[in-house]
């Protein structure tokens, strides 16, 4: 009876601190926003009329073209907001003041894969580009906010 008990009390104390263990993709994900007044480029992260709560359609005028905000994916690394700077009908300016970036393997990931998705997207001027492999969510992310601030901008 005894020996019974100790292991009860032993397979018990062992569940609670398994569900109690908070792995790194548990919660506390927060991304930056960086939202300022200010020219939007390729490779800053300044935007001028920024939109969140997952909104869309946001915009505003900067030294090179009007700035479209996309709306807020949230996927399951984080959020992904993409702005993109239109002028004589083109995107000349793409930046993404929003991304998963809680923790180092993030930060990793879309230190490679932001810039791919930026430089698709002028080449391709629309949201039908490759995802990066190895960044799967976040493309996916990206290109649904990518085409929502293209629909803001009213182009295709």
């Amino acid at each position: 009876m005894r020996r019974i008990t100790l292991w009860l009390l032993s397979t018990l104390t062992a569940v609670v601190l398994l569900f109690s263990y908070r792995t790194s993709t548990m919660g506390g994900d927060t991304a930056t926003t960086a939202t300022a007044t200010g020219p939007t480029s390729s490779g800053g992260g300044t935007t001028s009329g920024g939109t969140s709560g997952g909104t869309s359609g946001g915009s505003g005028t900067t030294a090179g073209g009007t700035a479209y905000d996309g709306s807020v994916a949230s996927t399951r690394w984080g959020d992904v907001q993409v702005t993109i700077t239109v002028s004589g009908g083109k995107i000349t300016a793409v930046t993404v003041p929003v991304y998963p970036q809680a923790n180092g393997r993030d930060r990793q990931i879309n230190a490679r894969a932001l810039p791919i998705l930026t430089r698709e997207t002028l080449a391709a001027q629309s949201a039908d580009i490759d995802a990066v492999s190895g960044a799967t969510v976040t493309s996916e992310g990206y290109k649904e906010s990518l085409q929502a601030a293209l629909d803001a901008a009213h182009l295709t």
